[in-house]
């Protein structure tokens, strides 16, 4: 059943250390209040971390997309931005719905054909790809954004000697964002074009691409509308072929409830971290929805009066998107054992829970931030409520590894075989930037469905 916003959990700002609840998909909290046991013989059968992911809410993710789309009056082709997770199940439901996958190298195009997904529904965007990955996507039939001209004839080449024609998109450089290390010059595009005609008969030039930082939707929608241009012009020269408008992913997701958001920024500084560490920036936890951005880049004026999704249609466009975290909302969460307590208050204020695994399993500190929604405490022995600030660290010895640098209030204390929990970290948090450190093995994940009616949940370890 889809689930709408509003039946999310939405938590109340209050308190010192500040509480900044996550919202809580129904399946996870039925997880969390109703099958504790599983989780933790899960926890200690397979290890501290432990990622759960939950295929059946990304499938959910995807119907509430491609709705959004229909109702802004647009054809989207969407592709899962395999980047953002490397569960095999996640791949396996696209495949089931008819999704496309978007990657960026070999080994993710293995995957996704591993996966059930058809080469015709995958797309490859990384840049200045090698021979191999070029022969990969001629063989099936991949759709292939170009980075530059000298790539341009090398796909071409590769699709010649195979017999092949090769559909691809060029990815050009927004006036706004005319630095990008990704994407073509306006003189390197026209050239580019110039080429695809002469190339004919080993690629079709179906459209056009573009890379963006950040998730400002009315620069989303003006890069899309020059996409718009650029295939008009390209029908002019006799490409009649393109007609689609790649605009990336960016579409954001909401964590936290956007009121409790506003306040906690108003009234965030160094001395609520450990060390005061002072953050320059942090993922907009607190904003749109990916439905409500669709809405708001669909309906941007570009000409005139005219919405961007209007303008599309009139000019016969199909737009294809590739979100990665937007699909994954709520559609995971991990597990951490407390291995130990250092209790500081009396000297500091604060104690560190040290958890049996490192920030490696929580990536946002990859973007020198801190993943700010509050984890969980799931006591082994429960002990009288107490406010217990504390900040999360990881057991390796680097002194960076802090899970969470920011002081928790947690209601109880911490101790050793508790339980904390992150909730929605499926898309990019869980496994961006995990590596086997200190000879540690890479966490696993362990798939879980609901079971129907009064049946037990079902689980697997994900790839089996």
């Amino acid at each position: 059943m889809l689930i709408s916003q509003q039946l999310l959990e939405r938590p109340m700002a209050g308190g010192r250390p500040f509480a900044l609840t996550a919202l809580r998909h129904p399946t996870v909290s039925t997880l969390l209040a109703d099958h504790r046991v599983l989780l933790a013989d899960l926890l200690h059968g397979l290890g501290s971390p432990l990622h759960i992911v939950l295929p059946e809410i990304f499938e959910e993710n995807v119907v509430r997309l491609r709705r959004a789309f229909a109702d802004a009056g647009v054809t989207a082709d969407i592709l899962f931005a395999k980047k953002a997770n490397k569960a095999d199940c996640y791949v396996a439901s696209a495949a089931s719905l008819g999704l496309g996958v978007d990657v960026a190298g070999a080994p993710e195009l293995v995957k996704a054909l591993a996966g059930g997904v058809p080469g015709h529904r995958i797309g490859i965007s990384g840049p200045e790809k090698d021979d191999a990955l070029h022969a990969l996507a001629v063989q099936h039939g991949c759709l292939v954004a170009v980075d530059s001209i000298s790539e341009l004839r090398r796909l071409a080449a590769t699709a010649r000697l195979a017999g092949r024609q090769v559909s691809v998109l060029l990815r050009s450089r927004t006036v706004g964002q005319p630095g990008s290390r990704f994407g073509m010059s306006a003189a390197e595009r026209e050239a580019a074009v110039g080429l695809c005609a002469e190339l004919a008969d080993s690629m079709s030039l179906r459209g056009f691409s573009f890379h963006l930082n950040g998730y400002s939707t009315a620069e989303r929608a003006t890069a899309a509308n020059e996409m718009i241009e650029h295939c008009l012009d390209a029908r002019q020269r006799g490409l009649l072929a393109a007609d689609l408008v790649n605009i990336g992913g960016g579409l954001p997701v909401c964590y936290v409830e956007p009121r409790l958001w506003d306040a906690f920024l108003a009234q965030d500084q160094p001395a609520h971290y450990h060390a005061a560490k002072d953050f320059k920036d942090f993922y907009p936890y607190g904003g749109q929805s990916a439905t409500q951005a669709i809405r708001a880049i669909m309906a941007h004026p570009v000409d005139g009066d005219e919405g961007l999704a209007a303008k599309a249609g009139r000019h016969g466009v199909r737009f294809v998107v590739e979100p990665g975290r937007a699909l994954l909302d709520q559609a995971g969460f991990t597990l951490y054992g407390v291995q130990q307590v250092d209790d500081r208050r009396d000297t500091d204020g604060y104690a560190i829970v040290t958890v049996a695994g490192s920030s490696f399993s929580l990536s946002e500190q990859w973007f020198s931030s801190d993943y700010l929604p509050d984890p969980l405490l799931i006591s082994a022995q429960p002990t009288a409520d107490e406010l217990f600030p504390a900040c999360v660290a990881g057991s390796t010895c680097l002194e960076s590894d802090m899970v969470t640098w920011r002081k928790i209030g947690f209601p109880r204390p911490v101790r050793r075989g508790d339980h904390l929990v992150y909730l929605n970290t499926a898309g990019y948090q869980m496994d961006s930037n995990e590596s086997p450190f200190h000879d540690a093995a890479l966490p696993m994940k362990a798939v879980i469905r609901l079971g129907e009616g009064e049946a037990p949940p079902r689980w697997r370890l994900d790839g089996i």
